[in-house]
């Protein structure tokens, strides 16, 4: 067991990594990151997929069989069970996400907000599930959530439209306070970013008195994200509620920089890497000095942030379990991370998103993405995979 007088220094760990996983599933896994590994393989499959659903190919069986087992907790909450059962055995929380976006309709939206709201119930009823989340693109349209928050001028319609989406918002944050189960809402583009801080802010005010029940995400990826945090942060502080916040490094960062040389606006991402590194471990700093009002979630799969934060809940001389501090990482990815900090008693969860396997593709998409980029992580997650086959293979 661990002890909080030894400091935490490394996920070298391999065995403790890949413990719940046996010998097939490790080279099934190790199979699936050698193609995420090779970015035409990736794209060429991303289009074939595409095509296949297009032209109602049967692929749906092979898709279930193989990332989408990976990445994926299941098709429904009940089919999730399992997987929350296995994360707690291992001292690992769980949060539902239930990964509808991009959707049009309105009954669409309506069903989605139900979804959201069995999760925060899910959560109340299972203390392995201390989040709930969901995407503010799943309950609206995205074309709206645009025009409201570039401050473009709107029908009646659209305005009784954007009615219901704040009615929405309300009543799944009202459902988390009711029950005290906090409430993560993701980062969303930065276009339409500006609509989702003003409704977030004014659900903090109405539900965080006394619990942060209502918790933003913020992309460090993005230049203006620290003075942001700090902005709202001191909005807090003035009107006396609890800030509750999630962060990341982003996910929209090629996107962001097309739009803005196509539109003609300055860039809002940062310049480098380093720059992005360099906020989001100073912000971990802000949050550490200022943990009295302020409850925080840190997911990353970045190694050096996830020991910084370890290292200073340890110098803080803080219990490991602190309730305010969270790491996160997505299911499927850096287990090293996620068990490591685990194993040594600190606050872990894992997202895991659940829905059909088509609903699930633009998820699914994002994380092959995101794993066959230059500078992503495939190559990081097949090495440590390789280590554990040799490991065990020497036994």
């Amino acid at each position: 067991m661990y002890s909080e007088n030894i400091t935490f220094t490394n996920f070298e760990n391999s065995e403790i990594a890949f413990r719940g996983q046996s010998n097939n599933s490790l080279r099934q896994s190790c199979l699936l990151f050698k193609v995420m590994n090779n970015r035409t393989l990736v794209k060429t499959g991303k289009y074939l997929v595409n095509f296949a659903f297009a032209i109602h190919f049967p692929v749906e069986g092979i898709l279930r069989k193989t990332i989408y087992k990976h990445f994926v907790g299941g098709t429904s909450i009940d089919d999730c069970v399992k997987t929350i059962e296995k994360l707690a055995s291992r001292n690992v929380g769980t949060i539902l996400d239930f990964a509808v976006e991009g959707e049009e309709r309105e009954d669409l939206f309506d069903a989605t907000c139900d979804e959201i709201i069995r999760t925060v119930e899910i959560a109340h009823k299972n203390s392995n599930v201390p989040f709930s989340a969901f995407k503010i693109t799943g309950i609206a349209r995205f074309d709206l959530l645009a025009k409201v928050s570039e401050s473009h001028s709107i029908t009646d319609e659209e305005g009784d439209e954007f009615r219901r989406v704040e009615e929405r918002v309300d009543s799944i944050f009202r459902r988390g306070c009711e029950l005290g189960v906090p409430i993560l809402i993701d980062a969303e583009e930065t276009w339409i970013q500006p609509v989702l801080d003003d409704i977030v802010m004014k659900m903090m005010v109405k539900y965080n008195k006394d619990k942060a029940i209502v918790q933003n995400t913020y992309q460090m990826y993005r230049h203006d994200s620290m003075e942001r945090i700090k902005q709202h942060h001191r909005q807090a502080l003035e009107k006396g509620f609890k800030f509750g916040l999630k962060i990341v490094r982003g996910a929209y960062m090629e996107k962001e920089r097309e739009r803005a040389l196509v539109k003609g606006y300055p860039s809002p991402i940062q310049p480098d890497k380093p720059a992005t590194d360099h906020d989001f471990d100073a912000i971990i700093r802000y949050f550490m000095d200022h943990l009295d009002t302020i409850d925080f979630m840190v997911a990353t799969h970045n190694e050096e942030s996830s020991l910084l934060l370890a290292r200073l809940i340890d110098e803080y001389k803080l219990p490991r379990n602190h309730q305010g501090i969270y790491f996160s990482q997505l299911y499927g990815m850096s287990d090293h991370i996620t068990f490591n900090l685990a194993e040594q008693g600190y606050n872990v969860v894992k997202y895991v998103p659940y829905g059909e396997v088509k609903t699930m593709m633009p998820y699914l998409f994002r994380r092959a993405e995101e794993n066959s980029s230059v500078k992503g992580q495939s190559s990081r997650e097949l090495k440590l995979i390789q280590r554990e086959v040799r490991r065990r293979k020497k036994k």
